[in-house]
């Protein structure tokens, strides 16, 4: 399928969405079809054809969950790819989305890069899928011919009867196969569009300290070798970024990076997110589901917050490592896998070792090449380089032009502790972006710098969501409730109106 000659539906209830849309998609050749409910999209899916569909969420009368149950309902348009349109932050409606039948999501306020790419990647997994759809069709013909063939001959000769056994043996073998590489596929595809979801939560490492060269040292080292790496440091230190940094200077760059939290995963499903799990292998797995080891096999994986990790299955991993081969549960055949292992951990795996908590040959295989991130607070030297790289960042993201940054307000940054680190000053930079008006920064958390005690250090900072709500609150009173114009509350906040309309849903603001 050629991707320029797509037919996209939009479905959304805002024109002013519909036309952002068109605006994004006509230039890149797509042809863009717009639908304002769900019963209008539903007729034109019916009546055109439709390559992929970007449905809002939330309309009135039949919503965007009824639309897309519908949608896959239908034998014939069932593949047709559905990408819903909702909230980065409204994780429920996301859930609801997947349970409909959803193969995606994008976000408002609208990211043209991000929409081009998820729709290029959509587009060319459907056309990979038909692809294997037509092999496979021909692959059955072939099937019932060389059948035909076999039937028809003089079936009375052992030779011939042997001779179909094997073909159609072989036969078997190859559909087997070609569905276990549609199977991952298909695994990858998902891991893959989880990772591009969360691209963007932490930025790159900047910074040209002393105690970061060490670590960029330590880094340039490594990377070549096949060595277990060990990060040590801090919550928000960029450890995840260093793991990226060593898979992507390693001869392994040509295969995915499998990135495991340890501590977001719910313990018992833990075994089966790593190893995988065959269909049946416990209550409610009613599918087959590839490993993170198995998907891994070839490239690294990165395993975040190792110290989380259940000791019942810390052998299991030493096993891994040792010997590079695991069990699928619910499969007693043994998988071969060959990876490299990156683990992180903010915990001193020392003591966890002496309070049993940790297995100590586990720890010894682990910290072959351990690498320490230095907290913020040992790099403040950085702080204006990361603020700048933050500013830029959020400028694009958010549409503002902030350009100076105040002595006082990089001296106030400089002189606080940082307890979150390099995350927490990106967030306070993003707040920071989205309150200023004009062209400077204006930070408006602030920072106790008259007590320097290594111990205490206190922070007096007003939430982000509060801070929104009131500037919000205040515009909206200032402008007559008005949100679009030229005094309406929208120009006042530097926000577009789709963007304001969002927030004043979010915040549950009424009036």
């Amino acid at each position: 399928m050629n991707q320029a000659m797509a037919r996209i539906l939009c479905v959304d209830d805002e024109p002013l969405n519909l036309s952002l849309l068109e605006a994004m998609l006509s230039p890149r050749g797509y042809e863009v079809v717009s639908a304002v409910n769900g019963p209008e999209a539903l007729e034109k899916i019916q009546a055109e054809r439709i390559d992929i569909c970007l449905l809002d969420v939330m309309m009135p009368g039949m919503d965007g969950f009824e639309v897309c149950l519908r949608i896959k309902s239908d034998d014939l348009h069932r593949n047709i790819p559905v990408v819903m349109i909702t909230s980065h932050a409204d994780l429920e409606n996301r859930v609801r989305g997947i349970e409909a039948g959803a193969e995606d999501f994008i976000s408002k306020p609208f990211d043209s890069a991000e929409v081009l790419a998820r729709i290029k990647m959509l587009l060319h997994v459907k056309s990979l899928n038909e692809q294997l759809q037509n092999a496979h069709d021909n692959l059955e013909v072939t099937v019932d011919e060389r059948t035909r063939e076999l039937t028809s001959a003089n079936m009375q000769l052992t030779q011939e009867i042997e001779e179909r056994r094997r073909a159609e043996e072989s036969l078997r073998g190859a559909y087997a196969e070609n569905k276990l590489l549609k199977d991952r596929l298909q695994a990858e595809n998902i891991y893959l569009q989880q990772e591009v979801a969360q691209q963007f939560n932490f930025g790159e490492i900047i910074g040209q300290s002393t105690i970061l060269s060490h670590v960029f040292t330590k880094v340039e080292q490594v990377a070549p070798m096949n060595a277990t790496v060990l990060l040590l440091g801090e919550t928000g230190t960029g450890k995840g970024v260093v793991a990226r940094a060593i898979h992507s200077k390693s001869s392994r760059k040509g295969r995915p990076l499998i990135t495991v939290n340890c501590s977001t995963l719910p313990a018992a499903l833990v075994e089966s997110e790593l190893f995988g799990r065959e269909r049946g292998a416990f209550t409610g797995s009613d599918a087959r589901q590839i490993g993170r080891f198995e998907l891994a096999d070839g490239g690294t994986i990165f395993l975040d917050e190792i110290g989380e990790m259940p000791l019942e299955l810390q052998s299991k991993l030493l096993r891994v490592i040792q010997d590079g081969e695991f069990e699928r549960l619910g499969n007693p055949r043994t998988i071969k896998t060959d990876v490299r292992i990156i683990a992180a951990t903010n915990r001193d795996l020392g003591e966890e070792v002496r309070t049993g908590k940790f297995r100590e040959d586990l720890f010894y295989r682990l910290n072959v090449f351990p690498i320490m991130m230095p907290p913020l607070r040992q790099r403040k030297e950085d702080i204006p380089l990361l603020v700048n790289h933050f500013v830029a960042k959020f400028n694009i993201k958010i549409g503002k032009k902030i350009e100076t940054i105040s002595k006082d307000t990089l001296n106030a940054l400089q002189e606080y502790r940082w307890p979150g680190n390099v995350r927490e000053l990106e967030s306070i930079i993003e707040r920071a972006v989205i309150i200023s008006q004009g062209t400077a920064l204006q930070v408006l958390d602030r920072f106790d710098t008259l007590k320097k005690s290594e111990d205490l250090v206190v922070q007096d900072v007003k939430a982000l969501g509060e801070l929104e709500q009131a500037l919000i609150l205040q515009a909206l009173k200032k402008s007559g409730w008005r949100i679009e114009g030229e005094k309406g509350a929208a120009v006042l906040l530097g926000l577009k109106a789709s963007t304001l309309r969002y927030k004043i849903q979010k915040f549950g603001i009424k009036r």
